[in-house]
Formats: C-alpha cells, structure tokens, sequence
C-alpha cells in the first residue's frame, strides 16, 4: 500500500510499505494491505512502518489519517525521524 505522511511544511514520508502502526487516541492501531476505509484523528506517539526493504520509526505530535483504497495518508501537526 502506497503511505505518505505530511506536515504543514514538508514531506516527511512517502513509500510504499506492508504495516504502518499509529498512535490513536485509545492506543496505537495497525492499518495493513486492503484496510477498510476510514478516518480518525491520531494523538502523540510512535510510528512504525514496515516494508520489503526495512521498518522506519517516527515521532507524531498528532494529526488525522485517512485510509482509502490502499492509500494512507497522514496530515500530521509535527513529524520527525527517530
């Protein structure tokens, strides 16, 4: 699945990956290949994304995600590589 992550003043993220794990209001939630469609708002945490080649850890301030058809995309308030 295609994933890209955006702050309001650049690109953090974009890729292709298997998993990608982030921080929900309740608890950190998995969305994987052919995720049904949804969005929701995301809190402070960790980020995990998995693909082929090797798995990516970010720090999120918070944001919204949404996930449609194969596609994650993350509108995040504050993002940085750990």
């Amino acid at each position: 699945m295609k994933v890209e992550i955006v702050t309001p003043e650049t690109s953090v993220f974009e890729g292709e990956a298997t998993l990608i794990q982030l921080p929900g209001y309740d608890g950190l939630f998995e969305v994987l290949n052919n995720h049904a469609p949804m969005i929701t708002f995301l809190g402070k945490g960790k980020v995990k994304i998995e693909n082929d080649k090797e798995t990516i850890h970010l720090n999120l301030d918070g944001g919204v995600v949404e996930v449609l058809s194969n596609k994650v995309l993350v509108l995040a308030e504050k993002c940085t590589r750990i």
